[in-house]
C-alpha cells in the first residue's frame, strides 16, 4: 500500500478510539457527579413524611426510663367510671386508713436502697392528706381522684388477682406452765441468725434462709417445726406465754398475731418477730390433695374442726409445714388493733398484706368481686377500696391479697372462707402517669424489607430443636 493511503488509515482509527476514551473517562467520573449533585441539591420529602434513609442511631440507645414496671405484671389504664363499685364505696373510711399509713412514709428519712415501682411517690399524696381535714366520702373521693390515677392490675396472662382472708385470734393462755397449758409460745432464740441483717432487728424478714450458729463460725439451718414441738429449744427462758394446744399456736402464727386472754383476764398482744426459714405450706392444701376436705367447702373452721377430731392425724398434718413463727409481745390495749409489717395499727375491712417484694406499703387498691360474707354459699358484693399495710410469706404477686377482718372468733369464721378470684386496681400517684411515660419511649427500628429478611432468615429454635442437639447446637435459652 502507498505511504500516503496508510496515513489516512491511521487518521481514521484514530478518531473511534480518542470517542471511546472520552466515553470510559465521562462514564468513571459519573457517580461522583451524582455524589455532588445530592450534596449540592439534597432530595425534598413531604412535610412529615419519614426519609427513606433514616440518619443512624447512636450506639449504645439512650436509656429511657420505663413507665411502670411491676415484675411479672399486666397493667392498663382505668377512668374512674370504669371501676364497678367506685362510687359507692366508703371512701371516708379508706382516707382514714390511708393517713395512717401516711405517719410511717413521713417518717422515711430516705429513699429505700431497692424501690419499688411506686417508689416514694406517695410522699407528695401523703402530704396533701396531712394538709386536709376530710370528714364526709365525696370529700375523700374527690381526694382519690385528684391525686391518683387507677390501673388494672393482674399477673402476666390473667385478668384477675386473688384475695384469702385473716384475723387476730383470740386463745386463752397462761403466763406459767400449768396441766392444762402445757404449750409455749416462743420469743426470738438468740441464736438465730439471719445474713445480710442485724440480729437484733425488730421483725426479721418471712421468707429467706435462717441459720443457727454452732461453735464460733459455723452455721447450719435452723431447726424445723418437728424439732422444735420436740423441745429443741426447751429450758432456755424464751417462753413468752403458754397455751392450751398446738392448734391454737398454728393459728396464731399462720395469723402473724394473736390476743392470749390470762386467766387474771389480762391479755397479752403478740406480734411475729422471726421465722425459722423453711417455707410455708399450707395445711389445708394438704387435706384438699388427700380428698379430706373437698376444696369447695374448705376453710380454717374446718381445719380446726378435722384437727380436733384427729390429734394424732393433726400432729402429722402440722409437721408437713416445717415452717415456724417466734413472736414477740407489744405493748397493746384490748381496744388496739393489731399492728401491721408497716408498723401502724390495721383497719378491718380496709387493710391488706400484699407481696412486700412488688408493691410499696400504703398503696390504695381496689378490690372488686363477690365473697361468702353473709354466709358459707353466699355471694356477698364486695367493692372497696383498701391500703396496702401489711404482708406475709404467702402472699406472692402483683395482684394478691390477704384481707385482714379484724379479731376474735366471728371475723376468724368469715375471713376463713375467702380464696376467691377478684379484680384488682391498683391508684398510683399521677407523678407515675405510665401513659404520659409511655410517649416518651423510642420507637424500635424500621422493619427490614422482604427481601433484606430472604438474605438474612433466623432460625427458629422452637421448630426443630432436636435437629439443633444433632448438629451439635445448644439448644436456646428460653423465658417467658
Amino acid at each position: 500500500m502507498a505511504p500516503e493511503a496508510l496515513t489516512n488509515a491511521r487518521r481514521r482509527l484514530r478518531r473511534p478510539a480518542a470517542a471511546l476514551c472520552l466515553i470510559a473517562i465521562g462514564l468513571s467520573l459519573a457517580p461522583f457527579a451524582a455524589i455532588a449533585a445530592r450534596q449540592a441539591h439534597p432530595p425534598q420529602t413531604p412535610h412529615g413524611a419519614r426519609p427513606h434513609f433514616p440518619e443512624p442511631r447512636p450506639v449504645p440507645y439512650p436509656r429511657r426510663e420505663w413507665p411502670l414496671e411491676i415484675g411479672g405484671s399486666q397493667y392498663a389504664p382505668l377512668a374512674w367510671t370504669d371501676i364497678a363499685g367506685w362510687s359507692e364505696d366508703d371512701h371516708l373510711l379508706a382516707y382514714k386508713a390511708f393517713r395512717i399509713s401516711c405517719q410511717s412514709i413521713a417518717g422515711q428519712g430516705k429513699s429505700p436502697a431497692d424501690p419499688k415501682a411506686l417508689g416514694t411517690s406517695l410522699r407528695e399524696p401523703c402530704r396533701a392528706a396531712k394538709a386536709l381535714d376530710i370528714a364526709d366520702g365525696a370529700k375523700a373521693r374527690a381526694f382519690f381522684e385528684a391525686h391518683f390515677l387507677p390501673l388494672q392490675i393482674s399477673r402476666l396472662g390473667e385478668d384477675a388477682g386473688f384475695v384469702t382472708g385473716y384475723y387476730e385470734p383470740v386463745i386463752e393462755g397462761s403466763r406459767t406452765r400449768t396441766d392444762v397449758y402445757n404449750v409455749p409460745v416462743y420469743r426470738r432464740p438468740s441464736n438465730l441468725f439471719v445474713r445480710g441483717v442485724k440480729q437484733g432487728a425488730v421483725g426479721l424478714p418471712n421468707k429467706g434462709q435462717v441459720f443457727r450458729k454452732i461453735g464460733r463460725r459455723k452455721l447450719v439451718p435452723y431447726y424445723d417445726r418437728a424439732e422444735i414441738e420436740d423441745g429443741a429449744i426447751a429450758g432456755r427462758g424464751l417462753e413468752i406465754c403458754w397455751l392450751k394446744d398446738q392448734t391454737d399456736l398454728l393459728f396464731a402464727q399462720i395469723q402473724g398475731s394473736a390476743r392470749v386472754h390470762l386467766e387474771d383476764n389480762s391479755t397479752i398482744r403478740i406480734n411475729y418477730d422471726a421465722h425459722n426459714g423453711y417455707p410455708y405450706m399450707a395445711v389445708g392444701r394438704i387435706l384438699i390433695d388427700r380428698g379430706i376436705i373437698p376444696k369447695e367447702q374448705m376453710s380454717m373452721q374446718r381445719i380446726r374442726e378435722w384437727m380436733d377430731q384427729n390429734p394424732e392425724g393433726a400432729r402429722e398434718l402440722r409437721r408437713q409445714n416445717r415452717s415456724y413463727v417466734f413472736f414477740r409481745e407489744v405493748n397493746l390495749s384490748d381496744k388496739d388493733e393489731a399492728v401491721g409489717a408497716q408498723g401502724v395499727p390495721l383497719t378491718p375491712g380496709r387493710s391488706i398484706a400484699v407481696d412486700k417484694s412488688l408493691h410499696v406499703y400504703g398503696t390504695p387498691f381496689f378490690i372488686e368481686g363477690e365473697l361468702p360474707i353473709e354466709s358459707e354459699q353466699s355471694k356477698t358484693p364486695f367493692r372497696r377500696l383498701m391500703v396496702a399495710q401489711d404482708t406475709g410469706s404467702a402472699i406472692t404477686g402483683p395482684a394478691r391479697a390477704d384481707i385482714y377482718y379484724g379479731a376474735g372468733a366471728d371475723a376468724g369464721r368469715v375471713s376463713g372462707r375467702f380464696r376467691h378470684s377478684m379484680r384488682f386496681a391498683i391508684l398510683v400517684p399521677k407523678s407515675l402517669d405510665p401513659a404520659a411515660r409511655g410517649r416518651k419511649m423510642p420507637l424500635p427500628d424500621p422493619r427490614p424489607s422482604e427481601k433484606i429478611a430472604k438474605l438474612f432468615p433466623q432460625a427458629d429454635a422452637l421448630k426443630n430443636p432436636k435437629k439443633d442437639q444433632k448438629n451439635g447446637a445448644k439448644p436456646a435459652d428460653i423465658s417467658a
